[in-house]
């Protein structure tokens, strides 16, 4: 199979912005130094320990050791192999790849594989539903139902509203005719398998493209439009595939990420036309989740997005019916906010309308005033676990309160336990002081295994093995800190590193990592793709981690003092060398009788080696104050 040329390769990591690529996934904020820092995507954390240098064109994760290019970011999150994430960098950023036909065994496989493929399936099927809604006759019942929503042509266009013929066959005969096979078709859920043969998975029906955070359809929803519709769903997604995950999916997230991230702010509804409603009434932050239960896999991502943590604090503010079924909602809501750090919220319309009918009754100031209307969802569960009882009755007072106390255990900040305990009073008519004993009462029942779940530490990393963790010693500081200046500033310690050798380092992870370094060439001129050529080049993931370190912890001096600061750095480094090296010639002079031949040959080596010592501090001193 074709292979993608090495030097393409270094082209993409040359040309893309690692800090770009991260940010359609994780908030980040300047961490100084040039560094940006925001909440891992590849573990769940609560401080952000997730560090990027773009200049340097690598991350890493000082709470799970994940690291690596851009490249490698893609790789992992989202699952494809190396050529496939080349491929979808090198599209992003214009590069037209070339292919290595002679089977030379150097660089990757093109293999775009499944994802790519289905992803490919799904852009045309995309277009082609959008095609049909503004174009087919057949259509005009899905856009009478648009402009019945209070939708124009704008608004679909924007979502990129389709429409499904009612045939069968339209869509699968295609996407066969661009090239796709029945088995990549039906694997990815757009087309069905029967007795008679290949059909349409959708048929007759409105349809809206779910997208991924980076705006790839990689499903759809579907709202049903004819009674005769043989699948009796009003509205009905795709099923699950190798690209569609229900549980991980917001709708509208990819117009409401940026907005999210500014705003640091999110708004839980819950339809595809709510979420347009949202939008189109100037609420970009809505998203809505996909046929299914607001779950843990959408808290990471809203948290993610708002950068979440205990320095600073987002909102999520859930929409729900006010029906029986709208509060059992607000409930597994509540019971999953211990997934925030920032503050929860419900937003509630009396007459039970959701924001799409709000609109086409009031209009667009009216979303906006129920969004402004929130009320902490705590509260709103309180008031509905309290209205279950009569509180005119002493014991309905009691089951109500021993009902209520058991919420705190959904209260994520422990601190304001005995505030909510208070309002619990307050609304039920009893003394604190009873309240407080029935929430004792509770704590010694066994507690629900989501909240303790819940209060368990974030996992720690797997140990390394013990010559990479005896590089941590104090000893080896400054091997860390020359790792650091070579690593995040190569171009300027070329030259002074000319002087290094082997011998300079003394812990064999920081020779061994020197030694790929001084193969690779250190470069003359910033390159991004220096750092990860020489990771690729390394042997293991544990030098990996630890090149991955020394690329993203601050270098005590800034893009400007680096000049001065990275020359003192190694200069220290030979420094300590040549003294080690004094030590031993005094060491072997103590040895040897005075009178001995070999005894002034040893003395000149010392003298040698103090003048050498001092030219080394001298140059160090000179470069600071230059």
């Amino acid at each position: 199979m074709a292979r993608i040329k090495d030097e393409d390769i270094q082209l993409v990591r040359e040309r893309v912005r690692i800090d770009e690529v991260v940010e359609q996934y994780v908030t980040l904020r300047n961490a100084g130094g040039g560094a940006r820092k925001g909440l891992c995507p590849f573990h769940d954390e609560r401080t952000p320990s997730f560090n990027v240098r773009p200049a340097q064109g690598f991350y890493h994760c000082f709470g799970c050791g994940a690291g690596g290019d851009a490249i490698k970011f893609v790789m992992e999150i989202e699952g494809l192999g190396f050529a496939e994430a080349v491929e979808r960098l090198a599209d992003k950023v214009g590069i037209q790849l070339r292919y290595d036909e002679s089977g030379a065994p150097t660089g990757p496989r093109r293999d775009p594989g499944q994802r790519q493929r289905l992803l490919a399936a799904h852009k045309l099927a995309a277009q082609f539903y959008a095609e049909q809604l503004t174009s087919s006759p057949e259509a005009m019942p899905g856009r009478r139902l648009v402009t019945d929503r209070g939708f124009d042509q704008a608004a679909a266009e924007l979502f990129q509203m389709g429409w499904a013929p009612r045939s069968g066959q339209a869509l699968t005969a295609f996407l066969r005719g661009k090239g796709f096979t029945e088995e990549e078709l039906v694997v990815g859920g757009l087309a069905r398998r029967s007795a008679r043969g290949l059909f349409d998975a959708f048929q007759g029906r409105l349809l809206w493209p779910i997208k991924e955070i980076s705006g790839e359809v990689i499903g759809f929803g579907a709202r049903r439009m004819f009674d005769d519709d043989f699948m009796s769903g009003k509205y009905v997604n795709t099923s699950e595939t190798p690209i569609y995950k229900k549980t991980q999916v917001l709708y509208g997230i990819d117009l409401a990420r940026d907005p999210i991230r500014k705003q640091s702010q999110a708004v839980v509804v819950e339809g595809y036309t709510d979420v347009m409603a949202c939008h189109q009434a100037g609420v970009l932050t809505a998203v809505a989740t996909c046929g299914t239960a607001f779950g843990e896999s959408h808290a990471r991502v809203l948290r993610r997005l708002m950068l979440d943590h205990d320095a600073f604090h987002g909102e999520v503010i859930f929409t729900f019916d006010g029906d029986e079924a709208g509060q059992k909602a607000a409930v597994k809501a509540f019971e999953g906010d211990q997934e925030f750090t920032g503050q929860t919220y419900v937003a509630v319309e009396g007459r039970g309308m959701d924001p799409c009918d709000l609109r086409l009754a009031d209009g667009d100031e009216a979303v906006r005033d129920l969004i402004s209307s929130r009320i902490p969802l705590y509260r709103f569960v309180l008031d509905n676990t309290l209205a279950r009882y009569d509180l005119d009755r002493g014991d309905q007072r009691i089951d109500a309160v021993r009902d209520a106390v058991r919420l705190t255990g959904s209260v994520r900040d422990a601190s304001k336990v005995d505030a909510f305990l208070r309002e619990i009073a307050t609304r039920a008519g009893v003394d604190i002081d009873l309240v407080r004993a029935e929430h004792r009462r509770a704590e010694k029942s066994p507690a629900p295994q989501r909240a303790t779940r819940a209060a368990e530490p974030e996992p720690a990393p797997a140990a390394p093995p013990p010559v990479f963790a005896s590089f941590g010693a104090p000893q080896f500081a400054d091997e860390r800190e020359a790792l650091k200046a070579l690593a995040q500033f190569p171009h300027l310690a070329a030259p002074v590193a000319a002087e290094l050798t082997d011998e300079d380092f003394v812990h064999p992870v920081a020779r061994e990592i020197w030694r790929h370094m001084v193969a690779r060439g250190l470069p003359t001129q910033p390159d991004a793709g220096w750092l990860p050529a020489v990771a690729d080049a390394l042997p293991g993931d544990d030098l990996r981690r630890v090149l991955g370190v020394a690329a993203v912890e601050p270098l005590h001096a800034s893009e400007q003092s680096a000049s001065t600061v990275v020359p003192a750095i190694l200069a220290r480094l030979q420094e300590l060398a040549v003294s080690r090296q004094i030590d031993d010639v005094k060491s072997r002079l103590q040895r040897t009788d005075p009178t001995a031949p070999e005894y002034a040959e040893i003395f000149g080596s010392l003298v040698a080696l103090e003048q050498r010592r001092r030219g080394i501090r001298e140059r160090a001193l000179g470069a600071l104050s230059g």
